[in-house]
């Protein structure tokens, strides 16, 4: 399968199942165009160039068939049977360390933090029995993830400083490594946190939709009043005390704020070098939601985006955007480009009080609890069928070109709006392959810039 398209001025050609990605002149971009359908000769009758231009162009693209560049097969089909067969340990976990928030983001999925029960803080007995299941059932693998995650996790941050100390005990006892990482609205965060965070924590994740204005709106405390003046200088020293490394900021982008360009050039101008903007997940009733007919303006936005990182690298001022970062060289393994996020299988969430979830947009819905963390995993049929999940047993992927980079998208979206794991939420589909096409666009334009 090749995908073609024309971003920035450049003539982009990708062949989806090698990977290999091409960017060409206009006779060769036409010539691919009609590489399969039409023989050299036609070409010449058909496209506006010298016939020697042609001819060379095929040769070329032939060339690269013939090393395995483009038109290649999908082989990644008969992979798929071991993939789905193969033993999976439990390599990461969230845990819901407080389910209780101090902000009341307009859009939380989470109901400011009660996922649909009640306000609840982790005990350190259970989020200690989380590490020991996730140390007991994490094979020979000697890195394990663990998110601290809310609600508010600096709610119960005692909570989460005896965790990492457990979880530090147990490293020595098992030879395995746990990488800590949370996420914070930031009322709450003082120099003990940054220090402690700085020390202990391998990511941190700071929420802030960005201007002001936009912020304010749709994040505001429980009390109804504004967050973004208290929470801004704690980030700005945040990320400075992590050397503008191991963080995002995160922001959320919903109908309100459609330009939301504007949001990420503003966290890029107050110094902010890794930022992440993710759109709204929300029902059509709710007004804050994206529509089908909002996508042309945030594609616009997507292209302000690219080309404004391609400007500011030029410049010497570069930030990182979390939905362009595209390894073309290496990234995930082949089973992670099939069977996406882990969720499930290697990644659980973990309640206040100790429920495992398939991940933490599923906790709250007791029809996909699959165990506890005292007892281990008693519903494997849940697990089983999300391992079986995978680009192939969606029927929107099986012929879409960014496949390999989203993995099949996010299983709670898709049972979210379709009532299927094994569905696709369709606006997210076409966001991911608006950011798949802008991302390799920037790379192109960035790797003609140090030629140059």
């Amino acid at each position: 399968m090749v995908h073609q398209y024309k971003n920035n001025g450049y003539n982009i050609v990708m062949d989806v199942c090698s990977g290999a990605v091409h960017v060409v002149d206009d006779v060769t971009f036409d010539v691919i165009s009609l590489f399969e359908q039409t023989d050299p000769e036609e070409m010449k009758k058909m496209l506006p160039y010298p016939p020697e231009e042609i001819s060379e162009a095929y040769a070329e693209v032939e060339e690269l068939k013939n090393q395995g560049l483009l038109f290649t097969e999908d082989n990644y089909r008969d992979y798929i049977e071991e993939v789905k067969s193969r033993k999976t340990v439990v390599k990461a976990l969230c845990l819901h360390i407080a389910h209780d928030c101090n902000l009341a983001c307009r859009y939380c999925f989470a109901g400011e933090g009660e996922y649909k029960g009640s306000r609840s803080l982790m005990s350190e007995e259970v989020g200690k029995a989380a590490l020991d299941f996730l140390v007991a059932n994490s094979g020979n693998r000697h890195n394990l993830e663990v998110d601290f995650f809310g609600g508010e996790p600096t709610l119960n941050f005692g909570v989460v400083k005896k965790i990492v100390a457990y979880g530090r005990e147990l490293e020595k006892k098992h030879d395995k490594h746990f990488r800590f990482t949370f996420t914070t609205n930031g009322l709450l965060v003082n120099d003990e946190i940054i220090e402690f965070s700085n020390r202990e924590m391998d990511n941190v994740v700071m929420s802030i939709d960005g201007r002001k204005e936009v912020h304010d709106y749709m994040r505001p405390t429980r009390g109804g009043k504004p967050s973004y003046d208290v929470i801004l200088p704690k980030f700005i020293r945040f990320a400075e005390s992590r050397k503008q490394r191991r963080y995002y900021v995160r922001g959320t982008f919903t109908r309100r704020n459609l330009d939301f360009s504007k949001d990420v050039f503003h966290l890029a101008d107050l110094g902010f070098q890794q930022i992440s903007m993710e759109p709204v997940v929300g029902l059509p009733e709710e007004p804050y939601a994206i529509r089908e007919e909002d996508l042309p303006q945030i594609f616009a936005e997507y292209d302000a985006i690219a080309r404004e990182i391609i400007t500011r690298e030029k410049e010497g001022r570069p930030f990182q955007f979390f939905h362009f970062m595209i390894d073309l060289t290496g990234g995930p393994c082949v089973a992670k480009r099939l069977s996406g996020c882990g969720s499930g299988t290697e990644y659980l969430a973990v309640t206040p009080w100790g429920d495992l979830y398939p991940c933490h947009q599923f906790v709250g819905e007791e029809d996909f609890k699959v165990g506890d963390v005292f007892g281990g995993i008693s519903r494997q049929d849940i697990c089983s069928s999300f391992r079986a999940c995978n680009v192939y047993t969606k029927k929107k992927c099986r012929d879409c070109f960014a496949r390999f980079y989203c993995s099949g998208g996010c299983a709670a979206n898709a049972w979210k709006f379709h009532g299927d794991i094994n569905e696709a939420y369709d606006l997210s589909c076409e966001m991911e392959r608006k950011r798949v096409e802008c991302a390799i666009m920037i790379k192109a334009a960035l790797a003609e810039e140090r030629e140059n």
